[in-house]
């Protein structure tokens, strides 16, 4: 292969490149919506964390204000965690 070979593959190269880099940001239209939203489900938690007072005030207030409606979910809430310890233990059994 001598030099004007090289650099016309270059060039073929490098055009079969930018149509590559085209078409995966055409085709990743399709996953922005859902990575934006995990981003701010990611946010949120982070904020939460980074404020914990914020639900246990939240928690608090139902529980003075509403103390039979707080005890339900707490039991519904129980009713969720059991059943989940239960699933993870049997999907990890296998």
């Amino acid at each position: 292969m001598n030099n004007t070979d090289l650099l016309l593959r270059q060039q073929m190269l490098l055009g079969r490149s930018q149509q590559l880099r085209a078409s995966l940001a055409e085709q990743s239209t399709v996953v922005q919506r859902p990575l934006a939203a995990v981003d701010t489900a990611q946010r949120g938690l982070q904020w939460l964390y980074d404020h914990p007072l914020v639900p246990l005030g939240a928690v608090t207030l139902l529980v003075v204000l509403r103390p039979s409606r707080a005890l339900r979910w707490t039991g519904r809430l129980w009713w969720t965690w059991q059943t989940w310890q239960r699933v993870q233990r049997a999907l990890y059994r296998r």
